[in-house]
């Protein structure tokens, strides 16, 4: 491919400052220790000294399960204590530099082309359509739940645009990731990625390297696994280009599936089985009902159906909440 495609962004390598953090983290993803609550109590409150009114937004659950992983200098140890707090605050600064702003743009999206405020604010405004495009796509949404409870983001590669908007369309996964998290059952910290790899566009390497940028920054310990099915020749590029970016922990979470085990191995993984794989990777269940390409309001400026999404979720999971 050309470098019209690939772009002319230099690609970090895994010892950069971008990815140092990613880096401290490459431990065993399932060895964890206890945390009491006298820790969780210390934890909270050097939080809240420095960030008094976004510390609320990291549950307790989530708090535990970060401070309980492995310490990367000495496996057999957890995590310090000062480690974990100094990971959180990393965590809340990067909110506060870069997601907390999102709700209000989101809000902010006009109903149509012609908007009263475009003219005072028209930098904010055109953020503001610039995030309504790439949800347009319908290429990223959460639906149903896996096994565990946890909620399934997937992403339909071939709705995804050949030149992103990169601030964009990682702005939509951010407020997507928050989406999900906030609606997660009690005792879930973590989602699955289900990725549709069929016929995704060329690799982008400043989506890319933006996108793992996030994952890493914003969202530790959050992602489970990415299920990437079927895979063909254009995701062995886009994961030869990924996977020497990433920490060994975060690469083992990427999951590679063919095209002959798609159906066996979803069904591993999907909360109904089966029944939940989607027709698009040859099961009965139909996502275009609620998430058409044209998108389900085609005479709004936000097609996407962000909102029914969230209303959808929230039920499944208070129906898996109700079964256990």
């Amino acid at each position: 491919m050309s470098d019209a495609v690939f772009g002319t962004t230099p690609v970090p390598n895994a010892q950069s400052e971008e990815f140092k953090d990613a880096i401290d983290d490459d431990v065993d993803s399932d060895l964890t220790f206890d945390v009491s609550k006298e820790e969780l109590s210390i934890i909270r409150a050097e939080l809240a000294s420095d960030y008094p009114e976004d510390y609320n937004s990291l549950s307790d659950d989530y708090i535990m399960s970060v401070a309980s992983k492995p310490y990367s200098k000495d496996m057999t140890k957890r995590r310090p204590l000062d480690y974990t707090i100094t990971k959180l605050k990393d965590l809340l600064k990067w909110r506060e530099e870069r997601a907390v702003h999102l709700q209000d743009l989101l809000d902010s999206i006009p109903e149509g082309d012609q908007t009263a405020n475009a003219a005072e604010n028209p930098e904010k405004m055109a953020k503001a359509k610039a995030l309504a495009t790439s949800f347009n796509c319908g290429s990223m949404y959460w639906h149903g739940l896996d096994k565990e409870g946890r909620p399934v983001l997937w992403i339909r590669t071939d709705r995804m645009p050949w030149y992103p908007d990169t601030e964009a369309q990682v702005n939509s996964l951010i407020l997507l990731a928050d989406t999900g998290i906030s609606l997660m059952p009690k005792g879930v910290t973590d989602f699955v990625v289900a990725s549709d790899s069929q016929s995704p566009p060329p690799p982008n390497p400043q989506f890319m390297i933006s996108l793992l940028s996030a994952l890493v920054k914003g969202f530790p310990d959050r992602l489970h696994e990415l299920v990437s099915c079927p895979v063909g020749k254009i995701i062995q590029i886009i994961m030869s280009v990924l996977l020497p970016l990433m920490p060994s922990r975060l690469a083992s979470k990427i999951i590679l599936i063919s095209e002959e085990e798609t159906k066996s191995k979803l069904s591993q993984y999907l909360l109904n089985g089966e029944d939940d794989i989607p027709t698009f990777l040859g099961g009965p269940a139909d996502h275009d009902q609620y998430y058409p390409k044209e998108g389900s309001f085609p005479d709004k400026t936000l097609k996407f159906d962000f909102y029914g999404m969230k209303e959808r979720l929230e039920a499944d999971i208070k129906e898996f909440q109700s079964k256990k």
